[in-house]
Formats: structure tokens, sequence, C-alpha cells
């Protein structure tokens, strides 16, 4: 089984940095690109604090890695292809020879 990756997306894990006052604030950091096969489910809207925000579930399908290795994509980082950033919320195997993984993520659009 072979799945058409065509999509360079970059992996990215938060690192708390320190503020200078005591605290910290959050920043991204990439890990390394990877090709992927993005493709979308049915997206929502919600509204609130004044806002609309569109929700869109992603299936994301990159190559495997072995757990416990950095380059297997995990829950709470998320992928970047520009502008847009899409929070990876699950991984499991997409195939049984583990061949391929498939992220689970969302989108979030302000509008």
């Amino acid at each position: 089984m072979s799945v058409e990756l065509n999509r360079r997306l970059t992996l990215e894990h938060a690192v708390r940095v320190a503020d200078g006052a005591g605290g910290y604030t959050e920043a991204w950091v990439a890990l390394g690109n990877m090709w992927a096969r993005v493709k979308a489910g049915s997206g929502r809207e919600r509204f609130g604090a004044g806002v609309t925000v569109s929700t869109v579930p992603y299936r994301i399908v990159v190559r495997g890695a072995p757990v416990g290795s950095e380059a297997r994509p995990k829950p709470e980082q998320r992928f970047r292809e520009g502008a847009r950033v899409f929070r990876i919320v699950g991984v499991a195997e997409y195939d049984t020879d583990a061949r391929y993984l498939t992220c689970f993520a969302t989108e979030e659009v302000a509008g």
C-alpha cells in the first residue's frame, strides 16, 4: 500500500521561555519537515467572546516512526503549513505494518 504524501508540513513542539518577570511564555520550536497527505473532515462553527470560531478536523497521514522516536508526532504538538496551524490531538497507525501514521488534528480559524 502506498499513500501519496504531497504536502510539506513542519512539525513543532511547545517550549517554555522565561519572560524575565518570574513567569514564562510559550514558544513553538520546529522539529523538522514531513511530507503528508492532509484530508479535511466536516467543520463546525461556534460563537463566543464576540468572535466566531470555525473548527475543522483533519486526518494527516505521515510516514511511520516507532513509539518513543523523536520523529513520531505526538498529541499537543502541531503541524504548520505557512500561516496555517494544525493542532495534533491523537496519533494512530494507518496500516497494519505501521509504515504510515494517521495524526488526528484540528485547525481553528477565528473570523
